[in-house]
């Protein structure tokens, strides 16, 4: 009985919580829309259309703008221009609300949440923990339009460090020792449309996901007691893109540039085996340190092992054990020379030299007792934990298909909030995109 009356106080003061809020927010409502018709846009009997004509006063319109207190009415001055066959309201473009019927603070926290869970448990969580009724489909619209503009302006930001437009800061004094780029990629689902006509792993031999290209840029500056580096607290910035490689080079390149890579006394880049990861660092970082992860390296020495199990028979944890030992301490050729020396034929020969060939084309990147005499990372974990938290916990979760569009927007605003730059995207005039021009199937 005791236990019912604690339950049943409680709900009643949820309750109670929950009539107080909605009075408040009413009563903001109420205040915020008296504030905003204070000034009704009126600039005059023209003003300039943005297309060089002039557009002309012809009345004052209503607009309902959804706010974090609620839906406000806003009564503004409305403008025609005759040359364009378009009408602008000022006021709109003042409020951030141009081509928008949700104001700026409530896009902020629609994409705040839509980029931490699917649309659905977003539009939720907006109505559950602010009173705020969003349609799961605006919701994502609003969250994608979002980071549609937050990839907007890091491609105009990368132009402009690229071009040498703009010269970035050298990093706060103390100056980091090294700089590290590490790059990877991963498979994101996509709708049928997506994959159309592109071979893939699935057993048909189609694709059913496209690439996501992820890059971590960090800073090291100690080691541990035991002689190991420590990434620089908060030093993480993550970027991705579904872009073609050269394009994906440029963002990295104008992100290394932001984080100090002319400033910074050594650049290491980390990878797995993936040519065009290197051929990227050949181009755009020609002094910087480039390491294969041992991590993957060591992935492929275990895959060499296999090959060999009915070969070696019972010497072949032994033979494992060598092989390894030679890749730690960075003896390239005699782990080369010893998988050459296993005798196959056939299938399983390719393979093998397959396996050497990989080996013997990173043998400068495979130096890990040298890298770790120098205090370097010889691994990329940083970048692979991105691909599971920034990307996987998000766009790979049951059931979804995206867009590449719909999938940028997202992976673009989990990139800076894992980078601890979400507010730079409100820092700038927002982007405004209409709605009904972004589409996805995921959630």
């Amino acid at each position: 009985m005791a236990a019912r009356g604690l339950a049943a106080r409680g709900e009643g003061l949820e309750a109670a919580e929950r009539a107080i809020r909605t009075a408040m927010a009413r009563l903001g409502a109420s205040l915020l829309e008296q504030l905003l018709t204070a000034d009704t846009g009126y600039r005059g009997p023209r003003v300039a259309c943005g297309a060089g004509h002039q557009a002309q006063f012809v009345s004052y319109r209503e607009k309902i703008i959804d706010t974090v207190l609620g839906p406000v009415k806003l009564r503004r001055a409305w403008y025609d221009c005759a040359a364009c066959g378009h009408g602008r309201a000022p006021k709109d473009a003042d409020l951030g609300v141009a081509r928008a019927s949700m104001s700026p603070g409530l896009a902020k926290m629609t994409a705040r949440a839509a980029a931490a869970v699917p649309f659905a448990k977003a539009a939720g969580l907006l109505a559950e923990l602010a009173g705020i009724d969003l349609a799961t489909k605006r919701a994502e619209r609003s969250a994608e339009a979002t980071g549609a503009a937050a990839a907007a302006a890091i491609g105009a930001e990368t132009e402009a460090i690229c071009s040498r437009q703009v010269i970035p800061l050298p990093p706060p004094a103390p100056i980091p020792d090294m700089l590290y780029v590490a790059v990877d990629g991963t498979g994101v689902p996509m709708v049928a449309a997506e994959t159309e006509g592109r071979p893939g792993k699935a057993g048909d031999g189609t694709a059913h996901t496209r690439e996501v290209k992820l890059c971590c840029v960090f800073t090291q500056t100690t080691l541990n007691d035991d002689g190991r580096p420590v990434r620089d607290p908060g030093s993480s910035s993550y970027l991705a893109t579904f872009e073609p490689a050269a394009r994906f080079g440029r963002l990295v390149d104008a992100e290394a540039r932001r984080r100090g890579a002319e400033h910074i006394r050594q650049l290491v880049v980390l990878g797995d085996g993936a040519v065009w990861i290197w051929n990227l660092a050949d181009e755009l970082f020609p002094a910087a340190t480039q390491i294969v992860d041992l991590y993957h390296a060591r992935e492929h020495v275990h895959e060499l092992a296999t090959l060999a199990t009915r070969l070696l028979r019972d010497s072949h944890p032994g033979w494992l054990a060598e092989r390894l030992e030679e890749l730690d301490t960075g003896n390239i050729p005699a782990l080369t020379a010893a998988a050459r020396d296993l005798k196959f034929t056939g299938a399983l020969a390719r393979e093998r030299d397959k396996q050497a060939g990989y080996f013997q084309a990173n043998t400068h990147r495979m130096r890990y007792q040298h890298f770790r005499e120098l205090g370097m990372f010889v691994g990329s974990g940083t970048v692979e934990a991105g691909c599971k938290a920034v990307i996987g916990q998000r766009l790979k979760l049951s059931g979804m298909r995206w867009t590449v569009p719909g999938a940028t927007s997202i992976a673009t605003l989990r990139c800076q909030e894992a980078s601890n730059r979400w507010e730079q995207i409100w820092q700038r005039p927002r982007i405004q995109t209409p709605s009904a021009d972004l589409t996805t199937k995921a959630s």
